[in-house]
């Protein structure tokens, strides 16, 4: 049994490292979290657990403390840890959000890792609020996310069409921001926009299939590059895998998938009438994309041996 000395921090270096992604399920529905973990286990694979405050209120996930408490009932240190996904400064409904008890309280409860997004604010506000959870953080020993750019999707009303947005580069993290951004703050790891969007939240968008979403290539191998940690990619679902595996290689190693897993959840629970039925399609889907999409299968022990060597 592996301990938790491998913490959340040293297994995504370690993945970086070894040209890994660390695949992140966000848990909308608190049923998601069982055949999540366990499509973990058996595709020998290590990835994150995590909950954004979105989906407290726009979805069944409830809270911080109900995600952790499912988390305990079903966690294995040998193959996941819980991250606390985007907590906002502003969210999107344009709300101020107190952020900073949000956060305490999901370090009390035992989260491995904090998300604060500040992308909605101007540059210096950015970085004012990030030093001040990356502080709080690494205080109580873990890793501090932390977002600059804009990935698009969650916001009210359609979206503008996906080849506008990414032709244009709107929104994408600018590399010499990044570079000062992570040298002022001293986050771990950075969420950035290039070219990906976030599934909808709301109304009928949130059942629809997602645009088939690419990525520069070019910006992230220099946001990796200017910054000199792991990068982060939301809006994982829908991106084109030859994007998604060229961009690994190229530094994105936390990659974060909702959608997907959502979507094949509550349609099977939907149209069988069971929460099991949602279920055996949430772990199907995890497992696919474990194996086939990802190609992670067997690769677990590479992140925990290389802290052993």
């Amino acid at each position: 049994m592996y301990n938790m000395t491998h913490n959340s921090k040293i297994l995504v270096s370690n993945a970086a490292v070894a040209g890994l992604a660390v695949p992140a399920f966000n848990i909308p529905h608190l049923p998601m979290m069982e055949p999540v973990i366990r499509a973990l286990v058996d595709e020998e694979a290590f990835g994150l657990i995590e909950t954004a405050r979105l989906e407290w209120y726009k979805f069944e996930a409830k809270s911080a403390a109900d995600i952790a408490a499912e988390f305990n009932k079903y966690q294995d240190a040998d193959y996941v840890r819980l991250h606390l996904d985007h907590v906002p400064v502003i969210d999107e409904d344009d709300t101020r959000v107190d952020y900073l008890p949000v956060i305490a309280e999901a370090i009390d409860l035992g989260y491995q890792s904090v998300m604060i997004d500040g992308s909605r604010l101007s540059l210096d506000d950015n970085i004012a609020a990030t030093k001040e959870v990356a502080e709080l953080a690494h205080a109580a020993g873990i890793p501090c996310e932390a977002e600059l750019g804009a990935v698009l999707g969650h916001e009210a009303g359609p979206p503008p069409p996906y080849e506008e947005l990414f032709s244009s580069g709107k929104g994408f993290t600018d590399v010499e921001e990044a570079r000062r951004f992570v040298q002022e703050t001293e986050c771990d790891w950075l969420s950035v926009a290039a070219g990906s969007i976030h599934g909808a939240i709301s109304g009928a968008l949130k059942d629809q299939k997602k645009v088939q979403a690419r990525l520069s290539i070019e910006r992230i191998q220099a946001l990796r590059e200017a910054t000199g940690i792991p990068l982060v990619l939301h809006g994982g679902s829908g991106v084109q895998r030859s994007y998604l595996l060229e961009a690994i290689k190229h530094g994105m190693v936390k990659v974060n998938i909702g959608t997907e897993i959502r979507q094949a959840y509550e349609q099977a629970w939907q149209k069988g009438g069971s929460i099991s039925a949602g279920q055996q399609a949430c772990y199907e889907r995890t497992r696919w994309l474990l194996h086939d999409y990802f190609g992670l299968t067997g690769t677990r022990d590479q992140l925990f041996d290389a802290n052993d060597e």
